[in-house]
């Protein structure tokens, strides 16, 4: 687009690329003549500002010249800072001008530096060498070419002999890679190079056709060897590219102008840019390596004689053009909007502010019509130019990889074209005690020597407790674990027996015979402790005859039935009141007695006079005892002192079962875990590497351990890893699944394996396929046939840890408080099943009260029954209400005309809900038992406009006499109803229902627009479309594998993903078929996006 113009007819030159601010110098043109005949002759300079959005430049300097120009260029010779370089023009009669461009920009006394008359005739010709500034080739008539020296321009040098047969130089070019070489070209088609060292020409190339007459020329910014040449022959406007290398003909020729081409210049920063201009009023930008147009400018109205890149801005160049107008444009495209703006405005100035007829009211403002301003946006490049393009670039990508690029070696040779771009891809460890730790691990995990492994982690642990932890876990892996923990909390067999022996003194006694009251009981057991066991057991088998035997020497059984307490006692145990005898010796304080007449009184009677036992005698290991004797572990792990946790966990491992061991032990690491003390939470972890249980494990770790740095990380990580392997080495099976605290950091830990590079690491962490969740999600149950009464029986539990360390473990699962006496959500199937109702964790616990959620029964506010509803039929309803039915809801069970008493109450609907879950269900309920009104079977006469009476919704009888006009009479024959029955949806669709209206439900939750309501409204309308033809089996494999992928996205919150996949799946199927329910999916799942939900 045009960015700036002067009205000059003028030739042009840009300043020099280091001078600053950009300058555009013009000459009055030779041989041309403006509007107003005018002979005089100036050089002028300009300052370019692209911050000011009008087309005005702003002169800066202004010489008044002796003569015209042919040519006009700009130089950096000169020195100092302030140095603007000079101006050398060509006029007529060989007059080559030397000008100082400071002072013409500060309006000095001395801005001409030199004038010579070397040349014959015109001047048209002029080049600066790029190497050596002080250097300016010019070429004139009779094939004259000087070389100047602008330290010495009295006496200008030859490139050599002058070329044969003499004619025109019409173009003069440095070589931009080769200082010594140069080239000038001729109206003859003929183009020759010299070489300065050798003060000759080294070849000449010409086209054989005879018809090319070159106006200009240009070498190639890279390649050395290429030039161009360009054609002002209209039979043949055409630009050719020559390789001195292959100069018998053109390397490739552009073709696009329709007349005569006058002009070319050749971008410097990108050789893929060259302008030229021709007699077709046309300035394009070609691809001199593609050969195609990559730029147009729009048509001029006269011939463009000049066009030159800027060198400072290469997005810009300037043409000059017959018409008497120097224009500045870009490359890049935009919009005139504004300029046309500020032409406007400034014709508005142009004219009083004031009508001019006196009438004082001021003039509206001109505005620029909308039409014109659509026709003003002018493309930019079709492809981007080489310096707005990266030089070099570096970027990370996935799996710690460094992408880099950048400038490719110069090559020994020039080359016809560019090297080939080299782009780099490195890996980039920085976490290398990470990756040498992530290595140990996953070696041990897939070779099994978990043992050696964490022997290994107990020699380099630098604290007591990360090298108690481990011995844990170490422990936890071996035949007998429970031993082995004892051992660590301080408890071995050995050593008690020891201590025991040292407290003794002697040893222990040998079994002392126990005194008796009676005769019979010292001759059942003489000389006990005399023999070994093993000769009286022998005897004993021996001598079964002589043992029934009465001895001789017996004493008399005395049998006391005095009124004291022991005669109360005898005549109890003569009865058979054994419960009696017992609470007597209770009362005499006879606990020994007591307890030994309670064992031969049944389990029952034990039990409570060790409970009463127990409450009496309060001692230090009184509630030991009876925790032992009671076997009551759940109020040793509940119970004790926090500091006694060691005590109690070896109580748990020597004599729990193995039913409750696992969750007794969660249990008191949950007790040490909430008392918030950093030493307690290292003993709870203890009691997690017990139980087995690596998601509370990683929960305790968490809180008392960082766990953002890399080793950080990998620490936790091996812990939760070895714990989970060695329940699954043990229990022969895979392991549970991770819960979210525990995902959340594997996730983590395998991106950070990813960032290093190590891919195949990262992915063993993570699950094994995409169908295998990563943490229990809140599940769906799977639909069940309804129960004839509430399931008591518990939930199938979930696999744990196996027998040899967890004996029982098939009925192991993680304690969850919260949750007594319901099923846990990681349940395999639901312990009830409800008509219409899924069960989800916001079902099994009570929730706040909020809006109800929107389903496939949604009532609107004034539909929804503010009580139960009783058993019985519906309350009547005004006939003149009209009625609207529910969306998604249709009719009921048995279709119309089936009669409206619901069914008799279920066991399910019978158990007792939460309040919310309750008022779903009550909602449901409704839903089931609407019926519709009786269809209407004749037209109807009249409106109602008084209230009438309330009549059921019943079916009743039609009264004789009654039958409305047109209705059918007595004798006729009355059709029977047809009963519509809905079928289930199949399955294996069962959640995708779940899924939808889940998503409406938590879109409904959150939505306070209306607008938004009666959409999510509208989607419980639609989507009975899809569930019909679900029930029908109506839709092709896939469309239901996309339906099924949609809903899992729903579940997992990836609305994105959603849409794609829904914009796959209508872009491959039949319109028809999907037209129904797809575009309310699409609705759906922007709205959940939108709403974040």
């Amino acid at each position: 687009m045009k960015l700036k113009e002067i009205e000059r007819t003028a030739v042009q030159v840009w300043s020099p690329a280091s001078h600053h601010p950009i300058y555009l110098a013009t000459g009055t043109s030779a041989q041309q003549l403006d509007a107003s005949f005018s002979t005089n002759a100036a050089l002028e300079i300009f300052e370019i500002d692209f911050r000011d959005p009008s087309l005005d430049m702003q002169c800066r300097g202004t010489l008044p010249a002796a003569s015209r120009f042919h040519k006009l260029i700009w130089g950096s010779f000169g020195s100092g800072p302030a140095a603007a370089g000079v101006l050398v023009g060509g006029g007529d009669n060989g007059v080559l001008t030397l000008f100082s461009a400071a002072q013409v920009l500060t309006s000095g006394t001395e801005p001409v530096l030199g004038r010579r008359e070397k040349h014959t005739g015109p001047v048209r010709a002029l080049d600066f060498n790029p190497f050596q500034s002080h250097l300016l080739a010019s070429g004139a008539n009779d094939s004259e070419v000087y070389i100047w020296d602008l330290n010495n321009f009295s006496v200008p040098m030859t490139p050599g002999a002058k070329s044969q047969p003499q004619e025109d130089v019409s173009a003069v070019s440095w070589n931009r890679q080769v200082q010594h070489i140069l080239s000038s070209a001729h109206p003859s088609g003929k183009a020759v190079v010299w070489d300065l060292r050798k003060n000759e020409p080294i070849i000449k190339v010409s086209d054989h056709s005879g018809r090319m007459h070159c106006s200009d020329m240009a070498w190639h910014p890279e390649v050395a060897t290429q030039l161009v040449l360009s054609s002002e022959d209209d039979h043949m406007p055409v630009i050719q590219i020559w390789d001195l290398r292959f100069a018998a003909a053109p390397l490739s020729q552009l073709e696009g102008h329709t007349r005569g081409v006058l002009s070319v210049s050749w971008c410097q920063p990108d050789p893929e840019l060259l302008l030229s201009s021709a007699k077709d009023n046309r300035i394009l930008c070609w691809n001199p390596c593609a050969g195609e147009v990559v730029y147009e400018l729009p048509i001029q109205s006269q011939w463009c004689f000049d066009v030159q890149w800027c060198p400072r801005n290469p997005s810009v160049f300037s043409a000059a053009s017959f018409d008497g107008w120097v224009s500045v444009y870009s490359v890049m495209g935009g919009s005139l909007a504004a300029q046309q703006q500020t032409q406007a405005d400034k014709i508005s100035s142009s004219f009083n502010t004031l009508e001019p007829f006196g009438s004082g009211q001021a003039l509206p403002p001109l505005r620029v019509p909308e039409g014109a301003a659509q026709t003003t946006l002018i493309p930019p490049l079709r492809k981007p130019p080489r310096w707005i393009r990266r030089p070099v670039g570096a970027s990370f990508v996935f799996g710690g990889k460094l992408v880099t690029f950048g400038l490719a070696p110069a090559p020994a040779q020039p080359a016809p074209q560019s090297p080939p771009r080299q782009v780099f891809v490195s890996q980039v460890v920085t976490e290398a005690e990470f990756l040498e730790r992530a290595r140990e691990l996953r070696a041990a995990l897939q070779s099994g020597n978990l043992p050696a492994y964490c022997q290994r982690r107990i020699q380099a642990a630098q604290l007591p407790s990360e090298e108690t932890l481990w011995r844990f876990l170490k422990a936890n892996m071996e035949p007998e674990s429970r031993s082995q923990l004892l051992r660590l909390l301080g408890y071995s067999a050995e050593e008690l027996q020891r201590k025991v022996t040292a407290l003794l003194g002697n040893g222990l006694p040998e079994s002392q015979p126990v005194p008796e009251a009676d005769g019979v009981a010292r001759a059942a057991s003489p000389a006990e402790g005399s023999g070994s066991k093993t000769a009286q057991v022998g005897a004993a088998s021996a001598s079964s005859f002589f043992d029934s035997l009465l001895p001789q020497d017996a004493s008399p059984l005395a049998i006391p039935v005095t009124p004291d307490t022991d005669g109360l006692v005898s005549q109890a145990l003569l009865l058979g009141d054994l419960a009696s005898a017992v609470e007597l010796c209770v009362r005499a304080d006879r606990f020994a007695e007591a307890i030994l007449l309670a064992v031969a009184g049944g389990q029952q009677l034990l039990r409570e006079t060790q409970a009463r036992y127990f409450a009496t005698r309060k001692s230090k290991v009184s509630q030991l005892l009876s925790c032992v004797v009671q076997q009551n572990w759940r109020a040793v792990a509940g119970t004790c002192e926090l500091q006694s946790w060691k005590e109690a966990l070896a109580v748990l491992l020597t004599y729990c079962k193995a039913e409750e061991y696992a969750q007794l032990c969660d249990v008191l690491g949950a007790r040490l875990e909430a008392a918030g003390v950093a030493a307690l939470s290292h003993e709870a972890c203890l009691c997690y590497v017990s139980s087995g249980n690596a998601e509370r494990l990683a929960g305790c770790w968490v809180k008392s351990h960082e766990t953002a740095s890399p080793l950080a990380l990998q620490a936790l990580v091996e812990k939760a890893m070895v714990l989970s392997r060695s329940v699954e080495l043990l229990r022969g099976g895979a392991g549970p699944a991770l819960g979210p605290v525990l995902a959340g950091r594997i996730t983590r830990y395998a991106s950070l394996l990813a960032s290093q590079g190590c891919l195949a690491a990262a992915l063993t962490c993570l699950p094994r396929s995409s169908e295998e969740p990563a943490y229990p999600p809140v599940s769906r149950p799977s639909p069940v046939p309804p129960a004839p009464a509430v399931a008591t029986a518990p939930p199938q539990p979930s696999a744990g840890p196996p027998a040899g360390l967890y004996p029982g473990a098939e009925a192991w699962r993680p304690y969850c408080p919260y949750a007594a006496g319901l099923a846990p959500a990681t349940a395999p199937g639901p312990a009830f099943s409800l008509p219409g109702a899924r069960l989800t964790r916001a079902a099994a616990f009570p929730r706040q009260p909020g809006p109800p959620p929107l389903g496939s029964a949604f009532f609107p506010p004034a539909l929804v029954p503010a009580q139960p509803p009783a058993a019985g039929p519906p309350p009547p309803r005004p006939p003149s209400a009209p009625f609207s039915c529910p969306p998604g809801l249709g009719y009921p069970q048995g279709g119309p005309g089936a009669p409206s008493t619901p069914p008799p109450p279920t066991g399910q609907e019978s158990w007792s809900e939460p309040s919310a879950f309750r008022g779903g269900l009550q909602r449901k309920a409704a839903a089931e038992r609407f019926t519709p009104p009786a269809p209407i079977t004749a037209p109807v006469m009249s409106l109602c406009t008084e209230p009438q009476a309330p009549l059921p919704l019943g079916p009743r009888a039609q009264e004789p006499g009654q039958a409305p006009p047109g209705a059918p009479g007595e004798g006729s024959m009355q059709l029977p109803t047809e009963r519509l029955e809905r079928k289930e949806l199949p399955p294996q669709h069962q959640g995708l229902k779940s899924s939808f209206e889940g998503l409406v439900q938590r879109c409904a939750a959150v939505a306070t627009d209306p607008k938004t309501r009666r959409k999510l409204e509208e989607a419980g309308q639609r989507l009975e479309c899809l569930y019909q033809k679900l029930r029908e089996q109506a839709l092709s494999p896939p469309i239901l594998a996309g339906l099924h992928e949609m809903a899992r996205c729903m579940e997992a919150r990836r609305y994105q993903q959603g849409l794609q996949v829904h914009t796959q799946v209508v872009g491959n199927s039949s319109f028809s078929e999907v037209s129904g329910f797809m575009p309310i999916l699409k609705v759906l799942m922007t709205l959940a996006s939108r709403l974040g939900v």
